[in-house]
Order: structure tokens, then sequence, then C-alpha cells
């Protein structure tokens, strides 16, 4: 299901872009309201699974649409 081109493009293009934006802003609003070592904890940690994962989302899905090309040629 994660080889197939659609699934990585709503994956790396949309999802996960999506919670890292969420996810910052929960740890920006935890940080200004006071809980400051939770909030850099998800502002670091969970920001940076999302962004990276979103990277790797798109780079999987760049690697399957060149693997079908060739196969398709």
């Amino acid at each position: 299901m994660l080889k197939k081109p659609e699934t990585l493009f709503v994956l790396g293009y949309m999802l996960l872009p999506l919670f890292a934006l969420i996810s910052a802003i929960v740890g920006l609003t935890m940080i200004l309201g006071g809980n400051k070592i939770v909030g850099i904890i998800i502002l670091v940690i969970v920001t940076q699974v999302f962004t990276f994962g979103s990277f790797f989302a798109v780079r999987a899905r760049k690697a399957a649409l060149v693997q079908e090309h060739k196969a398709g040629s």
C-alpha cells in the first residue's frame, strides 16, 4: 500500500505537512502557555518526525514513478 504513488502523494504533500503544522502550533501554544519543556519536545521532536516523514514519502513517490515509467517502456 505504501508503494503506490497516489498514497505517497497524499502522505507526502498533504497529511504529513498538515500534521507537522498542527504539531508546531501545539508546541508553540504550549510554550507560550507555560509548559516549556513539553512544548519544546513537541516542537522539536514531533514536528521533525512529520517533516522528515514527508520528505521520505516524496522521495519514495518519485522513485515509484520512475520505476513505473521504466516498467512501462
